[in-house]
């Protein structure tokens, strides 16, 4: 029987690759070398891919990590700034440990004590989070270069994943296509396939701005999760297995809230993450593709809207930015300069019977697709 997982993650039109120094007509936009990301790394070669729609909305991605680096989109007064946080060249992005912009797998999120059960087999995990696992362990999807394929206004990214790889069972094939709609939708299409049972998470792991990329902090942006539950977490950010209610909560988003309004609220949950770093379990059927959130930045007008097919969004405020990353405008990332919309399955559900599961199985295809949608106000 084949199963399908959807994970909606933003249509993208692509065009061309971007000639070098490109004049894109804005101040504030870093000019980005296509030769600055052309390497080879074991073997594979790394670039960069531009997408443009006729709204003038731009992005670029590496195939290293499958990395957004950049997604230019203009303002109510038409200034267009790049929205997400990135770096100029490839080696800043092969030295990150934020995992700027990337795909992230086999596992996004954390899988607690590093270690999972699966048709009664005990499968050890590469430990990179203290004593638990994050976004695939530390050779994980974000820092793999990717076989590329560009057609149709579509980039085709594909990797295939060695049984054991990081610890998890399975020879697992990956695909992801990255769109640009004339619409403003920039899509993420996951698909997936094992020769045997593994666990399977995928998501992109971009850090928003929509004042525009290192133009200060994102606390006066207004956040709409659309979401009654959470999942509590430990003090190492492993859910408890519980679902919280968010009414009368500072995660409450619902309806629009600044970001900053209620970060610094005595709640042990906002001080184990040191302020938002969380999954909202989405009010949708299972499989549907719906709006998961809504972010707005007052003063320039952007909207960004994420749909999603996942069951869970994890809202990470940029809590450990510190200021030692400078981005491709030179600018220093200080803290919570930056928010991620990560659309997933819920962390540690390998190890949760009562989450939905994220086993996949040999004959099954692994299918989840996000969308994020600009537009003005």
């Amino acid at each position: 029987m084949k199963k399908t997982f959807l994970i909606l993650l933003a249509s993208v039109a692509f065009a061309c690759n971007a000639p070098k120094n490109a004049d894109n007509g804005d101040s504030g936009l870093a000019q980005l070398n296509q030769a600055d990301f052309q390497k080879t790394i074991e073997g594979k070669k790394t670039d960069l891919y531009t997408l443009t729609n006729k709204n003038g909305v731009e992005v670029k991605i590496t195939n290293y990590g499958g990395r957004i680096v950049s997604i230019v989109v203009p303002g109510k007064d038409g200034k267009k700034a790049n929205v997400v946080l990135g770096f100029k060249t490839l080696e800043e992005y092969e030295k990150d440990k934020t995992f700027q912009g990337s795909l992230v797998g086999r596992f996004a999120n954390r899988i607690g004590d590093a270690k999972f059960e699966l048709d009664g087999k005990s499968y050890q995990l590469s430990k990179n989070d203290g004593k638990n696992t994050l976004h695939g362990g530390p050779t994980g999807y974000y820092c793999r270069v990717w076989d590329a394929a560009f057609s149709s206004n579509t980039l085709t990214l594909t990797y295939t994943s060695a049984d054991m790889e990081e610890g998890y069972p399975g020879e697992l094939k990956s695909t992801v296509k990255y769109s640009l709609t004339e619409q403003n939708e920039l899509n993420i299409d996951y698909t997936a396939t094992t020769n045997k049972a593994t666990v399977l998470n995928l998501t992109n792991h971009a850090y928003f701005n929509l004042a525009g990329e290192g133009n200060g902090d994102i606390l006066g942006q207004e956040m709409e999760i659309f979401a009654d539950q959470t999942t509590p977490v430990d003090s190492t950010l492993i859910p408890t297995g519980e679902l919280a209610p968010v009414a009368g909560t500072p995660f409450d988003f619902n309806k629009a809230v600044a970001i900053g309004k209620r970060i610094n609220d005595d709640n042990v949950q906002l001080k184990y993450g040191k302020g938002y770093d969380h999954n909202w379990v989405l009010r949708k059927k299972a499989g549907e593709l719906s709006l998961a959130a809504r972010v707005t930045d007052p003063t320039s007008g952007r909207v960004m809207e994420v749909l999603t097919t996942q069951p869970g969004i994890q809202f990470y405020s940029g809590n450990f930015l510190n200021g030692s990353l400078k981005g491709a405008t030179g600018k220093a990332y200080e803290l919570r300069s930056a928010f991620c919309l990560e659309t997933q399955h819920f962390p540690d559900s390998p190890n949760k019977a009562a989450f939905p599961t994220s086993v996949l199985k040999p004959g099954e295809t692994y299918h989840e697709v996000t969308i994020y949608k600009f537009s003005v106000k």
